[in-house]
This record gives C-alpha cells, sequence and structure tokens, in this order.
C-alpha cells in the first residue's frame, strides 16, 4: 500500500469539495477500497473519511417510499422492518451478498460504488482498460467465466459485483447526489452507472466533487418480489446470474412486471422491452421464453462464460414462475 493523506469531512458540502481535488477519494465502510488500495489497483493520494457525517438514517418520505441515507450498513438496511415488509426483495439482495462480517462494515453509497471482480482488474500484471486506460482487456480471450454477455465492449467485458444495486434497479430507487457547493441533484439508478464503450474507467455519472448523499424508494408496489442469485457456492460468492423481480397479477395476467438482472452486465441490467412484453400477458411457459429470448437477443458469450446464456434464460424462467404463481395466489 502506497502512503497517502487522510481527511476527516465535517459535513457532506466539505467532503465534496475535498474529494473534488485530484488523486482523492471518500472512504467509507472501505471495504472494497482497502483491498484494492493493498495490491495498489487503486493508489489514492488522500482519503476523504465521511464516516462521522449525518447520513446514516433511514426515513419514510412523504409519499410512503424511504430514503436510505449513503452510510446506512448493508446489515442494519436488510434488517429494517420496513424494508422487509415493504422491499423484500433488497433485504434478500442484500443477504445474498458478501459475508456478515461484511454486510456490518458495508454502506449503501459504498456497495454502488464498488468496483469490478474481474481477475484481471485486480491483477496489475496484466492489461486493463478500466485501471489504465488503452492498456488493453485481459480478460479478452482469457478466463471469462465471471464475465459479461450483455453490454460489453471491446474494451471491457467485466460485471458489476453488486446484489445490492440489482434490488434497487428493480424497485426504480434514485441516487441523491451534492457537489461541493452544497447543490444537489437526482440520478435514476438505471442512469447512474454507465457500460464500459471505449471508457470502461468511468463506471458511473459522478462529476468531479459529488457524492453520494442517500437512495431513495418510491412507495411499495403491490405483488410479489423475487430475488434469486446463482454462484459457484451458497456463500461468499459473486452472482454468475442474478434476478430481481417486482411482479403484479390483477384477475391472472401480469400488471406490472420490473426485472433486474445481475452477473451479466457491466452494471446491473434492466431492459423494458422484457417488461413490456410480460405485461397485460397470462402466465405461460411460452411467454416466459419470449422474454429469455428478448432478454438474450444481443448476448455474447467469450468461451468460458457461454453457459451464461442458458443459465439466465432458466433462472428468469424460474424466477417468473415463482413470482406470478405467488402473486396470483
Amino acid at each position: 500500500m502506497r502512503p497517502f493523506d487522510y481527511h476527516r469531512a465535517t459535513s457532506s458540502a466539505e467532503a465534496a469539495r475535498a474529494v473534488a481535488a485530484p488523486g482523492a477519494t471518500v472512504i467509507a465502510g472501505g471495504t472494497n477500497l482497502l483491498d484494492l488500495m493493498k495490491l495498489e489497483v487503486m493508489a489514492p493520494e488522500r482519503l476523504i473519511d465521511i464516516t462521522r457525517l449525518d447520513l446514516g438514517g433511514i426515513e419514510e418520505t412523504g409519499d410512503g417510499g424511504l430514503r436510505i441515507g449513503t452510510l446506512v450498513r448493508n446489515a442494519d438496511l436488510a434488517a429494517d422492518a420496513r424494508v422487509r415488509r415493504d422491499y423484500p426483495v433488497l433485504s434478500r439482495a442484500l443477504l445474498a451478498g458478501a459475508s456478515g462480517q461484511l454486510r456490518n462494515k458495508a454502506t449503501t453509497g459504498g456497495n454502488l460504488m464498488q468496483r469490478t471482480r474481474c481477475y484481471y482488474f485486480y491483477d496489475t500484471a496484466m492489461p486493463c482498460n478500466k485501471r489504465e486506460p488503452g492498456s488493453g482487456c485481459g480478460a479478452i480471450g482469457g478466463v471469462t467465466r465471471l464475465h459479461a454477455i450483455l453490454g460489453a465492449s471491446e474494451h471491457c467485458i467485466a460485471t458489476h459485483p453488486s446484489d445490492m444495486a440489482v434490488a434497487l434497479l428493480a424497485l426504480d430507487a434514485t441516487v441523491e447526489l451534492e457537489g461541493p457547493e452544497g447543490e444537489g441533484r437526482s440520478v435514476p439508478l438505471a442512469d447512474f452507472h454507465r457500460l464500459p464503450g471505449d471508457t470502461p474507467h468511468i463506471e458511473t455519472v459522478l462529476q468531479p466533487g459529488e457524492i453520494i448523499t442517500a437512495v431513495t424508494l418510491p412507495p411499495p408496489v403491490r405483488g410479489r418480489q423475487v430475488y434469486r442469485k446463482v454462484r459457484d457456492r451458497a456463500s461468499y460468492a459473486f452472482a454468475l446470474v442474478s434476478v430481481a423481480a417486482v411482479v403484479r397479477m390483477e384477475d391472472g395476467r401480469i400488471a406490472h412486471a420490473a426485472l433486474a438482472f445481475g452477473g451479466l452486465a457491466h452494471k446491473p441490467w434492466r431492459d423494458p422491452a422484457v417488461e413490456d412484453l410480460l405485461v397485460g400477458e397470462a402466465p405461460s411457459e411460452a411467454l416466459f421464453d419470449r422474454a429469455a429470448d428478448r432478454l438474450l437477443a444481443d448476448a455474447r458469450g467469450q468461451g468460458g462464460n457461454d453457459f451464461k446464456i442458458p443459465l439466465a434464460r432458466r433462472t428468469l424462467k424460474a424466477v417468473l414462475a415463482d413470482a406470478t404463481r405467488e402473486a396470483a395466489a
């Protein structure tokens, strides 16, 4: 680990101003950042500690939604009675991620900002456009078991590792940001993370000097919420494929469907065309097959991850069967 300066922020505006300086990075739980610093994948010159800021609350909003502070720990969010009752897909996704020890430390904002677990990103002896723009992508033609089948580019085929973000995407969450002068803006989570294109090192729409202050959930949708994660082992493993579903049935037909996917792309993935295909239809295996066809129409494997294409199909169909059967009961 290389030497760095440390600064403890006393307000969110101060933190935003401090992080606007070149070489500065926010630290909260540090569950991903410290690993990257030890491996010298990241070498920030200055850490801006925001853990003493008043950004750790979970509050109900005026319209019946929920506002989650950026410093809320993953374990606390998963255990919150309102989340378990109204947004169970989020609680289940959080409990499927990492380990109990990490969930006790990891934060909401940090979870959204975590970096890919691509082997080549972590190995500084290998080329990686995300770590060193223009150096190439060592994963292409290499070991690709965890890598993307959707939304990738010739510059990067890494996947986003978060479980929480997949559930938040299905719930239509919004990310609240604050800039160095105290100015704020809200970004739909669907627009927060970027696909790699030719700039895979630019992972989010955060501007210099902006920090995440909260995540807001809209009022809960009636119906069934399901989170399913397929992984190599039962604990402490990243998703090969994951699906978050929020489905409401009315009179035997799908009245609402929100589907988000993990393990498939550089960002949590959602395809509105898949949801449009489902809404208004009666559940059937044929319908679920058509939804999978649409989801995977542009899917492309890299050899070692070709299995993800049929795996995503089976997982989506199983989740839809579960969500529509339970919601109709």
